[in-house]
């Protein structure tokens, strides 16, 4: 499982030509050493976060674990989004966005922007869970453990997968809430350590 083994909002559906019904892209067979590296992947202990967009492509939000920082001149992360995924385009089209690490009981919220519960996504953005947009005007989560809002500066295509390089344009920390995970693919809570 990729370290984007979180995001499963990707597959964009067929429709068939009695009806109109949509069925679920087939899955690719995937060879020996994808298994491996997908194995390996989801023992790679990460942060879970909802990466939400707004603006004039949509508004929409997915759950992942690929974010990374890249360097901090200027405050830079990086995000990875499937490329099959209905939100990459969204995404791309945008042109920013908000990373909204997760607190440690926000793990039914994973699973709402995981797409594993079928909420819609107009629904999800209608919760009383968001506080007002920062300067970006992207949502943003009221009880996320770290709000990330910044400008897509770079979207570079690696394999299935695009590689948005974010500059951030604001940072915000809770110091009070402990964080969520996904490892072995399953989601775990980590208590903060008092230093």
């Amino acid at each position: 499982m990729s370290a984007n083994a979180v995001q499963q909002d990707h597959a964009i559906s067929s429709t068939s030509s009695e009806g109109g019904a949509t069925t679920p892209p087939a899955r690719p067979v995937l060879a020996p050493e994808q298994l491996e590296f997908r194995h390996a992947m989801a023992h790679l202990p990460a942060a879970v976060s909802i990466i939400t967009t707004d603006g004039e492509g949509g508004r929409c939000g997915i759950t992942a674990s690929a974010v990374c920082s890249v360097t901090d001149t200027p405050p830079t992360i990086l995000v990875c989004i499937n490329r099959g995924s209905a939100m990459h385009d969204v995404f791309k089209k945008n042109g920013r966005l908000c990373v909204n690490v997760l607190s440690d009981e926000l793990e039914q919220l994973a699973m709402h922007f995981s797409g594993a519960t079928k909420v819609p996504m107009e629904e999800r953005f209608s919760w009383d869970i968001w506080e007002a947009p920062g300067e970006l005007g992207q949502p943003v989560l009221a009880d996320a453990l770290v709000k990330l809002q910044g400008r897509i500066r770079e979207f570079k295509e690696v394999g299935t997968h695009s590689v948005m390089f974010v500059e951030l344009a604001e940072v915000k920390v809770n110091e009070k809430k402990d964080s969520l995970i996904y490892f072995n693919r399953l989601f775990h809570k980590v208590k903060r350590t008092v230093l």
